[in-house]
């Protein structure tokens, strides 16, 4: 099946996303039917002609971005439809809203001096209300026809047509301008919220230069093939991850990593998708194709960590699904019980309008998710993936973390140090030792493997273990003490400072190769930011008791569990969180998967090269700096402080008003729509602080 497209941004290829051949010329479409459009990525066939369409359903309208007049607006059992389209970004404002507003407002003022005038007064209220309220109505008119009642627009709708039936003309109109105020203030809110999330979303290449035949051809970053040279001049995005052959400049990570300084990149220099070009012209071998790029993975991350809520926001969804019907019942109970009783029908009419005005539930619809995704994006915005709301919430609440040594406390950067043969020279040592780490990817396997240019046969490795495999026809083994004392190879006693590494050949003992690995300079400080937060410091490694307790004695960290392989960590780990730690799990993403999945919280450092990382954590550090992890719980703390002073704030105010509006207050219908804007703004400002970030 070929789908034609006219305007859209992909290539003539066949797309993950459709599952279908397609015949354009354009980027990024993701649908699966004939369009006549631009951009859009739903699943349905239009006729119209606007951008960034991400419904599910037929339209008919241009440009429209608002949530209140469509067609496509989708509530999970009742909530509310133009809340959930604000939090996702899907209003915008218009050219037309500032200018309805002033002359609504213009109008009303003019009403409110015209006291003498009644019919002129009424004529200009009238006006006003039609000018900022119509779309309201005709929005509330169309959800009641498809059965969705109970939302902001029919609570608005009803309590200003019920003012208006009381002759309390001022009021009515107040409801729907101040509403509308406070949707404008909402929709920029929010808009600013996600800027950073947004900002990530520019860092997609639009066009890659590749070097075919000896001729440059600019194509999508999709079309290049793993090994092929690419071009990137100054000022361009590197649009896949590879190594330079050619050239040398300064590019510019902090979109990626949150780090100001410029990088400085030579011929045989790693660099990431996503980072700018700041100087010289750089000719790139690529090393993955574009769905396994760094910037692909970031985008999917961002992508996916929208979808995911906290029980925060399940709770605020599931509650507004109750909170809007209970309300109205409440306020026709509250017209017509105590009318019955005094046959005061305006008063009582009076007192349910004033209960439906304060109860619009926006200001906690909106403002609790908003804090989250203010709190995802001001992380994403000093490189600190979060992959949903979720995660944040449950970083937020961690007393515990437990660190893997190699590769996170420490550089995992070794270093042979000392190298001990037994019966056999040192060259025959080194030898065995470098053909046999060759196919492992443990750093200190990566150190090793440079000792020597032979490779191992029938090569098997034991997690944990060690190594074994054949070296010029003789079997042979690498690996801890326990390993090799396991396989009945007898070893001499040894007084070894240091991480070693034991050889043997044929049963027979060959020696030993210390390494050695740097602690991060940065560890020390990390730990001690954890403590003044009362947060608890385990080490979980695999190397020997004496060396984790110098590196914990030197860093600070108060627990540690030495001598591990990965089932026996989990097991550690599993027995702390039985006992109420709530634990957060810090490694490089490749060799600590399992605990990093098990552990409450999964953070990966530096991995965001690594399909490990992404799959197994909740939070990616994109750069190995351990002082971001005591910044990010301390800034996902904050954040949801911010949610709990949210529900609390708007519950309670909106309670208070709803309790005053059963007592006869004068112009309390003023105090009312007073009282949801204020609510509406203070909460929506409240929110925007989590998007701050304080080092």
């Amino acid at each position: 099946m070929a789908h034609k497209h006219e305007h859209c941004h992909c290539h003539e290829q066949e797309h993950k996303h459709c599952g279908h051949d397609h015949d354009h010329d354009h980027h990024a479409c993701q649908c699966g039917h004939d369009h006549d459009h631009h951009a859009c990525q739903c699943g349905h066939d239009h006729d119209h002609d606007h951008h960034a369409c991400q419904c599910g359903h037929d339209h008919d309208h241009h440009e429209c971005h608002c949530g209140h007049d469509h067609d496509h607006h989708h509530q999970d059992g009742g909530g509310c439809a133009c809340c959930e389209a604000k939090l996702r970004g899907e209003q915008k404002i218009d050219k037309w809203t500032l200018p309805r507003i002033i002359t609504s407002v213009l109008f009303f003022i003019l009403g409110l001096f015209l006291k003498d005038h009644i019919l002129i007064r009424a004529i200009c209220y009238l006006i006003s209300y039609g000018i900022i309220g119509w779309d309201i109505l005709w929005a509330a008119g169309r959800n009641i026809c498809k059965g969705r009642v109970f939302d902001e627009q029919f609570l608005m709708s009803i309590a200003s047509i019920g003012a208006f039936c009381i002759g309390e003309y001022p009021e009515a109109v107040a409801i729907m301008l101040f509403y509308q105020i406070g949707e404008t203030f909402q929709i920029i809110a929010v808009g600013q919220s996600r800027e950073s999330i947004k900002s990530l979303m520019s860092l997609r290449p639009e066009y890659a230069t590749v070097v075919r035949d000896g001729e440059e051809y600019t194509v999508s970053p999709e079309d290049v093939a793993v090994g092929e040279i690419i071009v990137v001049r100054p000022g361009a995005r590197i649009p896949l991850d590879g190594t330079i052959i050619d050239g040398s400049s300064n590019i510019d990570n902090s979109a990626l990593t949150g780090e100001s300084v410029p990088q400085y990149v030579e011929e045989g220099s790693h660099v990431l998708s996503g980072s700018v070009n700041q100087s010289g012209v750089l000719r790139i071998r690529t090393e993955s194709p574009y769905h396994n790029s760094t910037v692909a993975k970031i985008l999917e991350l961002v992508e996916r960590a929208e979808e995911k809520k906290a029980k925060s926001e399940r709770f605020i969804t599931r509650f507004s699904r109750w909170y809007t019907p209970c309300v109205v019942i409440g306020a026709v109970v509250l017209a017509i019980v105590p009318s019955l009783i005094s046959g005061d029908f305006a008063a009582g009419l009076h007192r349910a309008l004033v209960f439906l005005v304060v109860s619009c539930p926006c200001a906690l619809v909106v403002s609790v998710p908003m804090s989250f995704v203010g709190g995802i994006g001001g992380a994403a915005k000093r490189g600190i993936l979060v992959k949903g709301a979720d995660a944040l919430e449950s970083l937020a609440r961690v007393n515990m973390v437990a660190f893997d040594k190699t590769g996170t406390l420490t550089k995992g950067v070794f270093l042979p140090a000392e190298i001990c043969p037994v019966g056999v020279s040192r060259e025959e040592l080194q030898t065995v030792a470098a053909a046999l780490e060759k196919y492992s990817d443990h750093p200190i396997a990566r150190c090793l493997s440079t000792l020597g240019e032979k490779t191992a046969d029938n090569v098997q490795e034991m997690a944990g273990g060690g190594i074994s495999g054949y070296v010029d026809g003789k079997r042979c083994y690498i690996g801890n003490r326990r390993f090799l004392e396991s396989l009945s190879v007898t070893i001499p006693p040894q007084r070894i400072v240091g991480t070693a590494v034991h050889v043997a050949r044929e049963g027979t003992y060959l020696g030993y190769i210390t390494v050695r690995d740097e602690i991060r300079p940065d560890a020390k400080e990390a730990v001690y930011l954890l403590k003044t937060e009362r947060i608890e410091t385990l080490m979980l490694t695999g190397d020997r008791q004496d060396i984790a307790d110098r590196v914990a004695q030197t860093i600070g960290i108060e627990e540690v569990c030495a001598q591990l392989l990965p089932q026996d960590k989990v097991t550690v780990l599993e027995s702390k969180m039985a006992y109420g730690r709530r634990v957060a799990v810090v490694g490089d993403g490749i060799n600590d998967a399992p605990i990093l999945a098990r552990g409450h919280v999964g953070i990966a450092m530096g991995g965001i090269g690594s399909d490990a990382a992404i799959e197994s954590a909740d939070v990616v550090l994109m750069e190995d700096k351990l002082e971001k992890i005591p910044g990010a719980i301390i800034f996902a703390k904050r954040t949801m402080h911010i949610v709990r002073q949210n529900i609390i704030f708007s519950l309670g105010a909106k309670l208070a008003i709803m309790a005053l509006s059963m007592l006869e207050i004068p112009n309390m219908l003023w105090i009312a729509v007073f009282g949801d804007v204020g609510v509406m703004i203070l909460a929506t400002l409240n929110a925007l602080r989590s998007y701050l970030w304080k080092k």
